[in-house]
């Protein structure tokens, strides 16, 4: 299968503590909005849907907030509407940014992105300008000691055969963790085979993962770059951030 992941660097991660939760529940929050009013509540005719729940769930968000949600979304005097808009730009040294958004005001988020990229000596580039230096893959990383609490003897092997079984493309093994790639497609089939088999997941997501990577090696743009990914990760708008950094 494949050689060194580094998924660990694909994507600028949301920190899942105290400080962190409330903003990776307000993401949440819309995901299942926008889940709900493409696809209905009930998750069991909803792929999207369940997806939304498996993140939430993995996120440690309550039931009852996650069914609250549901309910809200699906109510007829819903009037939450979000719409996706994803921004692409350069940080310092040519790095590439995909900044995916779900937003009520297209012209607060765009104003804030700019900052962002502003703020840390990059710039906002035009729709396409670096999309293409990535793939887009359904991602399941799993931790190796919660694979061992819950799964007891499932070794490698049997991991890996589990998830190609279920239609998966690759499987690579690091330290202390699995990550599995998916076509887009097979994403949902491969998570929910992984869960029916028990194996918990740290996260599942359909990801942009990059085709090569930069090195920073200057003090001042890893600054930036940190300046820049600081500010998006604390905007509520901002849902995911994709950068070929090797950090």
């Amino acid at each position: 299968m494949s050689g060194h992941s580094k998924f660990a660097n694909i994507k600028h991660k949301k920190e899942k503590n105290d400080a962190k939760k409330g903003k990776i529940f307000t993401v949440i929050g819309r995901e299942i909005v926008m889940a709900v009013k493409a696809g209905g509540p009930d998750p069991a005719n909803n792929s999207k849907l369940r997806d939304v729940i498996a993140k939430a769930k993995a996120n440690n968000m309550p039931n009852d907030t996650i069914d609250r949600g549901i309910k809200k979304a699906a109510g007829a005097d819903s009037a939450d509407s979000y719409e996706k808009a994803v921004y692409e730009g350069y940080g310092p040294n040519g790095v590439a940014i995909i900044v995916e958004t779900l937003t009520d005001n297209k012209n607060r988020t765009a104003g804030n992105v700019r900052n962002a990229f502003t703020k840390g000596n990059g710039s906002i580039g035009t729709q396409g300008c670096v999309s293409f230096m990535f793939d887009q893959k359904g991602q399941i990383i799993i931790d190796k000691e919660e694979l061992e609490d819950e799964c007891g003897e499932m070794d490698a092997d049997e991991l890996m055969m589990t998830a190609l079984d279920a239609g998966a493309e690759d499987f690579s093994e690091e330290e202390d963790s699995f990550e599995i790639i998916t076509a887009p497609d097979d994403f949902s089939a491969v998570r929910e085979a992984l869960e029916k088999a028990g194996i918990p997941l740290v996260e599942a997501q359909i990801a942009m993962i990059p085709q090569t990577y930069v090195e920073l090696t200057d003090d001042q743009a890893i600054k930036d770059l940190h300046r820049t990914l600081d500010l998006l990760d604390d905007d509520d708008d901002v849902t995911d951030v994709w950068t070929n950094w090797d950090e």
